[in-house]
């Protein structure tokens, strides 16, 4: 009878070790997530680092495709439709999307500089300067875009009226090159990259910087309320690895901006690595803190077109809970 009871014993233990020896850790989740201009613009930087350095594994998120969008609304219904609803979208599309009743939450920051975006002219172009465009087309991406109340603030800080011009939504950077170089439009949207790439078509009419303070918060990272609930830690891994990926870009520019032309099947590795230093000597993204003042100033935008009256009451808005901890506080 013990002889019996210590055989059972054995046999428990070795299939116990079995068992152990056999089991490995859940495999972290395949996602599809959605950043706004992916493939054109560099909110994108911190994702492509991450994915290309297993740093959204490491945090137990397999991040296996990004849905790109011309901006505005357009990028958070793209967030809603992905595989899973997280997205980096403009502030300005977050804040519109949640007063429409959309159940969204503004998570964590993305790019908070506007340090290198401009709208350019043809190269021949007689216009010299923003005054010049009175009674002129004037492209932008998308309605509710970044683009879209840059330029409406521009147009403000130089004394100028919406009235003034006629504005043209034209979709994403590419559209905004191709609208100026056919003649379509008088002005148009883009950064410095795209317009490194175009020198042979466009020139730059005014930086933005040279009129605004370029502090402002570009995008932000948002997602439902309900599935935050349900997956918090898929949430905080996507933020975790977005930082390491920043992190990473921050250490190693040029590998950085390697990975990223290779994300964005763009052969201008040269212009990829000139333009990840100009925009880390900008600190152009956020590791995800929250900067109101920052936020404020774009929400601006929102103000002049009437879109909403007053200040944004912003915890209403944002749920700091799946940041790292030491993110959490506002500035």
């Amino acid at each position: 009878m013990a002889k019996g009871k210590t055989l059972a014993r054995v046999c428990f233990v070795l299939g116990l070790a079995a068992t152990i020896a056999a089991w490995k850790a859940p495999a972290a989740q395949a996602e599809t997530i959605t950043v706004t201009h992916w493939g054109g613009q560099f909110y994108g930087v911190p994702y492509a680092v991450a994915m290309a350095k297993g740093l959204f594994k490491k945090n137990g998120v397999d991040v296996t495709g990004i849905l790109t969008a011309a901006g505005g609304g357009t990028a958070v219904r793209n967030t809603l439709a992905g595989g899973v609803p997280f997205g980096e979208v403009s502030l300005a599309a977050a804040v519109q999307a949640i007063n429409s009743g959309q159940k969204l939450i503004i998570i964590g920051a993305g790019a908070q500089s506007v340090a290198d975006q401009m709208w350019v002219v043809k190269k021949d172009s007689a216009l010299k300067g923003i005054k010049d465009l009175v009674g002129r087309q004037i492209a932008y991406t998308v309605p509710g875009s970044v683009s879209n109340m840059l330029i409406l603030m521009a147009l403000k800080a130089s004394g100028l009226t919406q009235q003034q011009v006629k504005l043209v939504p034209a979709g994403d950077l590419g559209a905004n090159i191709s609208a100026v170089s056919s003649g379509a439009v008088d002005a148009g949207f883009s950064d410095e990259l795209i317009y490194a790439q175009n020198k042979e078509l466009v020139r730059p009419l005014f930086m933005v910087r040279d009129i605004l303070d370029p502090r402002m918060m570009q995008t932000v990272m948002i997602t439902t309320a309900e599935y935050a609930g349900a997956h918090p830690d898929v949430i905080k891994g996507l933020i975790a690895g977005r930082r390491e990926g920043l992190a990473y870009t921050l250490e190693h520019p040029d590998e950085a901006a390697d990975i990223t032309a290779k994300a964005y099947s763009n052969p201008n590795v040269d212009l990829f690595r000139t333009h990840i230093h100009e925009l880390i000597k900008e600190n152009y993204w956020s590791d995800g803190r929250l900067d109101y003042a920052v936020m404020n100033h774009m929400v601006e935008g929102l103000q002049i077109t009437g879109q909403i009256k007053g200040d944004v009451d912003w915890p209403k808005y944002v749920d700091t809970s799946y940041l790292p901890s030491d993110l959490r506080s506002s500035q």
